[in-house]
């Protein structure tokens, strides 16, 4: 198992914690870039009617052993948002204390496994987690790992985030993410990992974009699935091609969501508009995908003359510009 030398380097984030990246082909000089998170951007697609339930129950669980904060909730003007979101806060943080923090054991866990794919000496590990790292040791010993936890750009989509690992296994490099909890539904993993398989490597400090020392597969990724406290870790092969699919319907989403121009105000003064002409709306088409549907529906309806053509030809070059 082969251990890269990195930096560890902290990249300048903005007050919503999106990585601030150097756009490329940049001057000197210029203005860093906020990026979506990798896991924001997949995590639009997500149905989030039970992560809102299993929050409202931390809540009620919390404020049920915290008498302080029943108080100060009722004390609390009822309007006041931001003091009533800091005690519901409270209340679930306290839940989560009182159930143990799977995160955080998650998250020690996943630090000792950089450890051990850097060859690093490990301290003291708790006698219930010394069985999960050697059961980690096990399952990748015949993984060449080609690079450890590396920052990767999307620069046409302006994603950015942190690959856990690429290595390489039965001959295929691929993306490989670490898992501690549950992965009965990996499709945001699928998403996750073919973003990193489709952006390329940021060196933090130099600020520069490189590449692979060898093509990661597009296709297949793994997920190296540690369950803490269990004392066994599998791996698991993910289709990284479908996942994409999908990352190209979050992008829709992120767009639609990103619009401004859906309502306009009306002026009573202003004398009503004829009906919208072929050549009105090819001329009015805002992006490509408006343009195709367009010209989609003018050949259906046999209206799709030369002149047409001509016309949405030449919007096309101008959007495209």
């Amino acid at each position: 198992m082969s251990t890269p030398e990195m930096q560890n380097v902290e990249l300048p984030r903005d007050r919503w914690g999106r990585p601030m990246v150097i756009p490329p082909n940049a001057r000197k000089n210029a203005k860093r870039v906020a990026y979506r998170r990798t896991t924001t951007f997949v995590g639009c697609l997500d149905d989030t009617a039970g992560l809102m339930k299993w929050m409202s129950r931390q809540v009620a669980y919390g404020m049920g052993q915290r008498k302080d904060l029943v108080l100060a909730a009722a004390a609390a003007d009822p309007e006041d948002k931001r003091k009533l979101g800091e005690i519901a806060d409270k209340a679930a943080e306290h839940a989560k204390g009182m159930s143990g923090d799977a995160a955080e054991t998650g998250t020690a866990l996943h630090s000792l496994t950089e450890r051990v794919d850097r060859g690093e000496r490990l301290g003291v590990i708790p006698a219930e987690y010394k069985a999960d790292i050697e059961a980690y040791r096990r399952a990748t010993e015949a993984i060449e790992f080609t690079a450890i936890e590396t920052f990767r750009v999307h620069d046409e989509w302006q994603v950015a985030g942190t690959a856990d690992r690429i290595g390489k296994l039965h001959g295929r490099n691929m993306i490989m993410d670490i898992k501690s909890g549950s992965i009965d539904y990996p499709h945001k993993m699928a998403m996750q990992l073919a973003m990193y398989s489709r952006s390329v490597p940021y060196d933090i400090p130099t600020d520069t974009r490189g590449q692979d020392p060898e093509p990661v597969s597009p296709n297949r990724g793994v997920i190296i699935h540690l369950p803490a406290g269990q004392g066994r870790c599998d791996l698991y092969e993910i289709d990284i091609n479908v996942g994409w699919g999908a990352c190209v319907i979050a992008r829709q989403v992120w767009n639609w969501r990103g619009r401004k121009d859906i309502t306009r105000l009306i002026d009573p003064d202003q004398p009503p508009a004829g009906p919208p002409t072929w050549e009105s709306l090819i001329r009015d088409a805002r992006n490509l995908d408006d343009l195709r549907l367009i010209w989609t529906r003018a050949k259906e309806c046999g209206h799709l003359t030369a002149e047409l053509k001509a016309a949405a030809k030449a919007r096309s070059e101008e959007l495209a510009a």
